[in-house]
Formats: structure tokens, sequence, C-alpha cells
């Protein structure tokens, strides 16, 4: 009997693309298809390190159901033997994100030393995928004895083995691509696809801390057919929502080409006729704002679904910290490139949520922060709210080093103000911000369709929509097992979150 081929998903989050469940990130994928290009025959099984946290406990739920835990959620089909299958494996190919774990509602990335646990149960090859791989070729020691091979980007059939440092060429991931039907049947869950349009970054100068041209230097585009083609593919294996993401900008595909755009989501519509969800994520304010940046963003209102989200990263409205660290984007870029986004898709949907809005990116603990570069964030902030301008989200985080990068490269920093002060100064935005924002754009009695159950504690149950930086709706008091559909009437806010109550469930 032939051994199976594993893939262990430990998850990944990072500025381009999500692969937490439900997302499906385009490591596992690449990861599928050079194994079963590899070995046509080979019998290939996806597991997650929630499964193997949930072996290792024993195999029962710190919970009882209909509560839940953040096991529940990303429990495969293989959750009960996924220690056996390790053992198994002819190979094992880890997919892991960043060194420090992301921590989310429902799932945690998997920590090194837990990753280490799990390797540790596999008899065959073991070979590493995706943003921890740079990690491991950074501090080798640490990661020693774990891995047969890392890949940084990408794995094909030809480099299995070998490990790889660049990104392969998108026409061999092509060549090994076909049926992804065999590993969406081992998720119990509704994946959303994460769609890569390109490669690098647009701009001339890179903002210093971002590390897409520390994981590939040259910007290179995949044909539109290529990305057509893919979507295709995952609809016929009973995928229904996609987004086009892993990318600096979705807006710079093709060089901003609006005809490209056109074309690509025209395609996706005709191939993919009955999708429920088409978003796109990653937008640089630069483009947005460029007049093509306003053709393009109405292409995407009238071509995507609903409560679709374009987040922009001004980083900081602080023009010390704007200069400092390359960042190019000015107060007065994204206020225009907020306008066109709301001039394209404020209107609202069928559904009932606004088309498409702008998202926001803060970053602090960059370079020549201090604590005016607070004050300058939310007078920033404030102007945007006072002009009667729709906002879906704001991300607000502590600058990370990424190995390779400028920032990481100036080695440590004497402590900045946001060392400090991080927490106060989110919660400012939160309830100065974010709020009056979530009332504007979901006003009470406002019906949110779409919505699926995704965590339940004593508190209440949580729901979302699948897309973009979907927002979450909490119905307090209220048990209803992970996974269930309904529509929810808004009833209040919260900063970054909003409060519902169920109407009816939903077809």
């Amino acid at each position: 009997m032939r051994k199976p081929f594993v893939i262990l998903d430990c998850y990944t989050v990072e500025p381009s693309g999500l692969g937490v469940p439900p997302y499906l990130s385009t490591y596992v994928r690449t990861a599928w298809s050079a194994l079963t290009h590899a070995q046509p025959d080979a019998d290939v099984r996806y597991v997650t390190i929630d499964d193997v946290r949930w072996c290792l406990a024993g195999g029962t739920a710190a919970v009882e159901p209909p509560l839940s835990d953040p096991l529940t959620y990303s429990a495969t089909a293989n959750r009960d033997n996924a220690i056996q299958l390790l053992r198994d494996a002819e190979i094992v190919v880890v997919v892991a994100g960043d060194a420090v774990p992301s921590v989310h509602l429902h799932a945690v990335n998997g920590s090194l030393e837990e990753i280490g646990r799990a390797v540790a149960c596999a008899r065959g090859r073991r070979y590493l995928l995706g943003p921890l791989s740079t990690y491991a070729l950074s501090t080798p020691a640490a990661y020693a004895g774990l891995f047969d091979a890392v890949h940084t980007h990408t794995i094909t059939s030809g480099d299995l083995t070998l490990g790889s440092r660049q990104p392969a060429a998108y026409a061999q991931l092509r060549h090994d691509r076909s049926d992804f039907s065999g590993v969406v049947s081992q998720m119990p869950w509704r994946p959303i696809a994460e769609l890569e349009l390109y490669r690098c970054c647009t701009r001339r100068k890179f903002c210093d801390f971002c590390n897409e041209p520390a994981k590939s230097p040259l910007v290179v585009f995949r044909d539109v057919e290529d990305v057509v083609e893919e979507a295709a593919q995952l609809y016929a294996a009973g995928i229904r929502n996609f987004r086009l993401r892993q990318q600096t900008c979705f807006f710079s595909y093709k060089n901003r080409d609006e005809e490209a755009v056109r074309t690509l989501l025209g395609g996706i519509r005709e191939r993919c006729p009955e999708l429920e969800v088409l978003h796109i994520d990653n937008a640089d304010p630069l483009a947005v704002a460029a007049p093509v940046g306003l053709r393009i963003a109405k292409l995407v209102a009238d071509n995507c679904t609903e409560g679709n989200c374009a987040p922009m990263g001004i980083e900081s409205f602080d023009p010390v910290v704007i200069e400092r660290n390359t960042l190019t984007c000015t107060p007065e870029i994204l206020m225009r490139a907020v306008q066109h986004i709301n001039e394209a898709g404020a209107d609202r949907g069928p559904g009932g949520l606004p088309k498409l809005l702008p998202g926001l990116n803060l970053i602090y603990g960059l370079p020549g922060e201090t604590h005016r570069t607070h004050v300058a964030n939310l007078r920033g902030l404030a102007e945007i709210l006072d002009a009667g301008l729709l906002c879906h989200r704001t991300n607000v985080r502590l600058a990370r080093a990424f190995p390779g990068t400028p920032l990481a490269a100036l080695g440590e920093l004497a402590p900045l103000p946001s060392a400090e002060h991080f927490p106060t100064w989110k919660a400012d935005i939160d309830f100065a911000w974010d709020q009056p924002m979530k009332q504007r754009v979901y006003p009470t009695g406002l019906r949110v369709p779409g919505l699926h159950s995704y965590f339940v504690s004593q508190d209440g149950t949580w729901w979302r929509r699948l897309g973009s930086y979907s927002i979450q709706i909490v119905e307090r008091d209220a048990a209803i097992p992970v996974g269930s559909k309904a529509d929810l009437v808004v009833t209040g806010h919260a900063p970054r979150m909003i409060y519902g109550e169920r109407l009816a469930a939903a077809a």
C-alpha cells in the first residue's frame, strides 16, 4: 500500500495574503499541485495544526457543543487520525507563516515549538513552505534537523526535494496545476480562495518595512488567462468564493491596465457564473488616487460582489515618519484615493451593503515616531470622518522587521513611544474613529445577509460573511452551532464589531 503525502497547514498571515481557514492560501494549493503532479496516483491528505492539537489533547474538546474553541472551526476530515497520517507519510509539506503566531478568534498560527512536535511524528521526508522559511534560512540553528528542504515562496513537482529560494515561474506553476477537488473535499468549511495576480511592488521606491520586494525583487505579472483558468479550476472543485489578493495592489495589475482589469473580472464572472463572493484586497493609494484609479474602482464596483474592501496603506499621517520610511503616500493623496473609492462604490448593492469601500492601514513603531505621530493620525482620520466619507475597516498594528527589509537592517532600535502607549493609542482610534464609522456603514436596523457562525462562547455567537475583512457581528446570549447560516439585523455598535439579532435562516 502506497504511503500518503501530507500537507500540514500551520497557517500563513502576511500583508499580501491570508491562509487561515476559511481562506485557502496559494501555498496550500501549490503544495497540492506539486504533490499530485509529481505522483498522480498519490493519496494526498490535508491536515491543519488544529487537527494535530486535537489529537495531542487526547481527542477531546475543551468545551461542550454548541460552544466552540479555536480547534473547532479548522478541523478537517482527517482530524481524528492526523498524528497517524504524519507517521505514515512518505512526504510531509509544512505550510507555515510568521515566526510570531498571529491570533484569530478561531485559530492561531502554529508556533515553532508546535511545528517541531508535529514534525517529530513524521518518519518520511519533511519540507517547509511559506514565510517561515525565510526565518529558517536567517536563523538556521533554531531549525536544525526539522526539515529536509525549505521552500520560501512556491513549491513545484520539479524542485520538491531540492528546496527553493526564489518563486517559480508562473508557467511552471500552471503546468503543475490541474484538479483541486481532492483538497477542497477535505475542508468541512466553505473555503474562500486567494488568487495571486503578480509579485513584488510596482512603486519606484519601496516602503522600508515591506517584505514584498524581499520576497521577489522584480515585478512579474500573471497572464489574465492564467488567473481565470485557476479560478475556473477552483470553481469546478466547488469553490464559490474568491479574493483577488496575494499582491501589493490590485489597481496596479498590469501597470494599472484598465482593460486588463476589465478582462480579468469579466473572465472570472463568465467562467464562474454562480460565484457567491468576488472581492479584491490591497490597494496602493497612489494608484487609486490617479485618474485611472477611479475608473478601475468603478470596474470593481460593477463586476465584484458587494461588501468589498480596498485596504490602503497610509501607514502614518505624520510627515516625519512618511519621509523617514519612504512611505510616499501623503494625507492629501490618501484623501483623494478615499474619495475615488467612495464615488465608485459607496452605493449599496441588492443585499444592502456598500459595493466597495476603502480600508485603512496604520503602523506604529516606525523610525521617526514621536507623540506627535498619534496626534497626526487622529487628525487625519477625523478629516475623513468629517468629510462624510465611508470606510470599511481600519487595521492598526505595530511594525514588524521582516528579514531582508531595510527596517530589519537597522537592527535593534531604541524604544519608540508606541512601545509603551500602543494599547492606549489603538483604543483612541477604536472609539474616536472606528465605532463612529461602523455606525455610519452599518446603521441600526440594517439587514446583513449571507452570514455564517464561526465561533460560539458563553457571551454569544460570532457571525461573519465570507469576503475581504468581513465585519464581525455578535449575537449576544445565543449559542448557534458553528457553520449555521442566517441573516442578522444590526442592533448596536462597538469598536471593531457590531451587534445583531437573527432574522431567519438563510437559504
